[in-house]
């Protein structure tokens, strides 16, 4: 198939790119290579996929318009997979408008490109931060989400509401997926494993949030990828047993899905980080902090749909994904 991938130079889009290109779909990427973070990580990523048969790329941002429909135009992608956002939540509390144009303006900039393009499935990231001041664990689809306690977390539900609607009134076939903390090799900077390997080995403290006492669905890039993979081949369809007198979140009588991917399986971040000193051979000198404005206690996904749908099951533990990570950032920083 032809599948446009935003955000290709990014952690997960780059992975899946290389996933997509493996099983032979031709692939055009689309990113802007902003400076949110490390642009060298970004275009070393980037540089792994630009000499493969069947890849294509071009910069540009998702809130230009005219960038984004000349590469639809060109390129007249079967399938979209939408990864490219402003991310991270505490950002959101110092720069909301950076949100806005590219996790709201940019997504309907791809919307409306995929409905005039005659795109046969979407499928966007969203985010567990949409569950917000939720408590009742594990997150389901099947739960309200009308609680965010941050503004990137708002974007990510705005993004599920857009994306129903587009579904509604032009029968665009939509699934969002809902990410649980991704982990692993060619990661984020900004992510806590990241930021935590690069202080530990260069004997510098470290901040632990909550005192290390809440929990994430850490979630290894490869089975993420596996997950979306998985959505991607399978064009969802109005659901017949969808009730608008008892509506379900996560479904819906238009040709729309959410689906949460995560490992099903939460950790404790006081845990996380054994694991980690224990890859490095190095204890971590730590500074304990309150639980920081926008962040939640505990995530932990229900994946019950996305097996059943699809049969997805995340396979790697913290321990061996951790390992990947550590023996991916010596060799790539050789230190």
């Amino acid at each position: 198939m032809r599948i446009l991938v935003t955000g290709a130079a990014g952690f997960i889009g780059s992975t899946l790119s290389q996933r997509l290109l493996a099983r032979g779909d031709e692939v055009l990427g689309y990113d802007n290579l902003n400076d949110y973070y490390d642009p060298t990580l970004k275009q070393a990523r980037l540089d792994r996929l630009t000499p493969q048969a069947g890849f294509q790329f071009v910069r540009g941002a998702l809130e230009d318009r005219a960038a984004l429909e000349q590469a639809f135009a060109r390129f007249r992608p079967q399938r979209v997979v939408n990864l490219a956002a402003q991310a991270g939540v505490r950002y959101s509390l110092t720069n909301p408008y950076a949100y806005v144009e590219a996790n709201l303006v940019g997504f309907i900039n791809v919307l409306e490109a995929c409905r005039h393009g005659g795109v046969e499935h979407l499928v966007y990231a969203s985010s567990s931060s949409v569950y917000g001041a939720n408590r009742k664990l594990p997150f389901s689809v099947q739960d309200a989400v009308d609680h965010p306690v941050s503004l990137y977390a708002a974007t990510k539900k705005a993004n599920e509401l857009m994306a129903h609607t587009y579904s509604h009134l032009y029968a665009l076939p939509t699934t969002g997926l809902r990410f649980f903390t991704v982990y692993g090799p060619w990661g984020r900077p900004d992510m806590a494993l990241f930021l935590f390997t690069r202080k530990i080995l260069a004997g510098e403290p470290i901040e632990v949030f909550n005192h290390g006492h809440h929990t994430r669905d850490f979630t290894y890039i490869d089975d993420i990828v596996e997950g979306v993979v998985r959505t991607l081949d399978r064009v969802p369809a109005g659901d017949p047993a969808f009730d608008p007198l008892q509506p379900n979140p996560g479904s819906s009588a238009a040709p729309y899905r959410v689906y949460n991917i995560g490992n099903n399986q939460p950790v404790q971040l006081a845990h996380y980080i054994e694991v980690l000193e224990a890859r490095l051979g190095r204890k971590a000198d730590k500074i304990m902090l309150p639980l920081q404005p926008g962040d939640v206690p505990d995530t932990y996904a229900d994946v019950a749909e996305l097996a059943r749908d699809t049969g997805y099951a995340p396979a790697t533990p913290v321990e061996v994904g951790i390992g990947r990570f550590v023996d991916w950032y010596r060799d790539f920083y050789r230190v």
